[in-house]
């Protein structure tokens, strides 16, 4: 049975290369859309930005249109202390974007790192290097509490938890709450809770506010004032191998995932950097990317600029674009 607990949001400047695990044991309830669509636009914003897919199902390698069943070296590779890790990170259709992607291979790391030396480590140790090089590392973990998803939290400065508005949401969580704890205690004294983001909400349902009205009962400030719609955009576009941003930036998700990636800025003060041209590139879903040539079309660029608050925002530049449907 889940008690009330008092998280406070840390107001401090980011160094580079804040890693963030994307978090949650059950599955389906937004980890990988969240990392695609939350590093596209930091990325937009001028940030640069590496995911990093530790889920042996690889959608969030697949959601950004690489093909990965032709990837030579994967984020496996990186585990079981084959090559480095800038050896196999990626460019993306976005600018300021890259990704070290997973492959099938993966299922296969858990059991090869059981009797590694240091075997929660490993991750951590491979990012080092190359920590600096990024403003935000974004690690989309599986929908398990394994080898892997320990990895990732020792590696992290926090966890990012996605939590569905749906029912049995708060299940489950008292579990990786534990499991926090035991890497706060024993592998990674620092790590945090970045917050917790509310996704697939239905406010036709009474349902969406009271899970809504649970979480920031229990989190409290961790809860981010944006909320994650469900929508058909945002369900259609990985399919296409795309952020939504590129997919339709005008939907209801593109605009959810704007405002959030607006207050990961905000919370963690980072100042806003001037407009970057061309920050987004468009690519044909077909087309794989690698890592010396990526195709590239114009797209609106985005950027972040402080409001008469002094708070950071995300502009577009609109360009005449239809709609999107929620």
């Amino acid at each position: 049975m889940l008690t009330s607990a008092v998280f406070h949001v840390k107001q401090k400047a980011t160094k580079l290369g804040k890693t963030i695990s994307i978090c949650n044991q059950k599955g389906g309830v937004g980890k990988t859309t969240t990392a695609i669509n939350l590093s596209a636009y930091l990325a937009a914003a001028g940030k640069r930005v590496l995911i990093i897919d530790i889920d042996p199902q690889a959608n969030a390698t697949s959601g950004i249109g690489v093909d990965k069943q032709a990837i030579q070296k994967s984020i496996y590779n990186v585990l079981v202390g084959k090559t480095s890790l800038d050896e196999v990170v990626i460019k993306t259709p976005v600018e300021n974007m890259f990704l070290a992607p997973a492959d099938l291979h993966l299922t296969g790391a858990q059991i090869e790192l059981v009797s590694a030396f240091n075997r929660e480590q490993q991750l951590k140790q491979s990012i080092k290097p190359i920590k600096q090089d990024y403003d935000f590392i974004l690690i989309d973990c599986p929908p398990s509490l394994g080898l892997l998803t320990i990895n990732a939290l020792t590696a992290s400065d926090t966890i990012l938890i996605p939590l569905q508005c749906e029912y049995y949401a708060m299940e489950g969580l008292s579990q990786l709450l534990h499991t926090i704890k035991l890497v706060q205690s024993n592998l990674n004294p620092a790590l945090d809770i970045e917050g917790v983001i509310l996704t697939m909400a239905d406010y036709r349902t009474k349902l969406t506010n009271e899970v809504i009205g649970e979480a920031r009962n229990f989190f409290n400030e961790k809860v981010y004032d944006t909320i994650i719609p469900r929508s058909i955009r945002l369900s259609e576009a990985p399919g296409h191998g795309k952020p939504v941003m590129l997919y339709d930036k005008n939907s209801n998700g593109a605009e959810a995932y704007k405002s959030f990636a607006t207050e990961i800025i905000n919370r963690n003060a980072l100042v806003p950097l001037e407009l970057q041209e061309n920050t987004v590139h468009n690519t044909d879903a077909s087309t794989s990317i690698h890592a010396d040539s990526c195709p590239q079309q114009d797209a609106p660029a985005e950027a972040i600029d402080l409001n008469k608050n002094g708070v950071a925002q995300i502009n577009i530049a609109e360009d005449g674009g239809d709609n999107g449907e929620a």
